[in-house]
């Protein structure tokens, strides 16, 4: 059915929303172009957990580990949130369990049948099979990267 090169290795952990830390939010817009002008800016706050987390105890974090979704913006070392409350659809980035074993990739449907598409042209979708396990565990909402 697939390769072991195909499946994304990912460690889970739960996120600690108890913790409240707000910092510090510059409202002025920050230019990708050219430089603009210094505009008079006011500093509000941030908690990235209001942000980024709409379901705490459905939340999950995850350690990505492997190259299958590079063309989705998703790489080795970056941290995926995944919501396990929103309902998947079609052309969702979704956490699976595949026969055991945690993968990302996007749901995709093709002629009346669902794969499991890697974003990297170096690996093959997995149609998902009644002879396989695949149970989808969760939707990625945001991946963050370290750059």
């Amino acid at each position: 059915m697939r390769s072991d090169e195909n499946i994304v290795k990912l460690d889970l952990f739960q996120p600690r929303v108890e913790t409240y830390s707000e910092l510090p939010l510059v409202e002025a817009t920050v230019s990708a172009g050219f430089p603009s002008p210094a505009d008079d800016y006011s500093e509000a706050r941030l908690d990235l957990n209001k942000e980024l987390i709409s379901n705490e105890s459905a939340t999950f974090y995850a350690r990505v580990r492997g190259d299958s979704m590079t063309l989705a913006g998703i790489s080795d070392g970056d941290l995926l949130i995944i919501d396990r409350s929103k309902m998947p659809s079609e052309g969702s980035i979704v956490v699976c369990l595949v026969d055991g074993e945690f993968t990302v990739k996007r749901l995709e449907k093709q002629r009346g049948k669902f794969f499991l598409k890697p974003e990297n042209p170096n690996y093959p979708p997995i149609e998902i099979q009644a002879k396989y396990d695949v149970t989808i565990w969760g939707v990625v909402t945001y991946s963050i990267k370290k750059h």
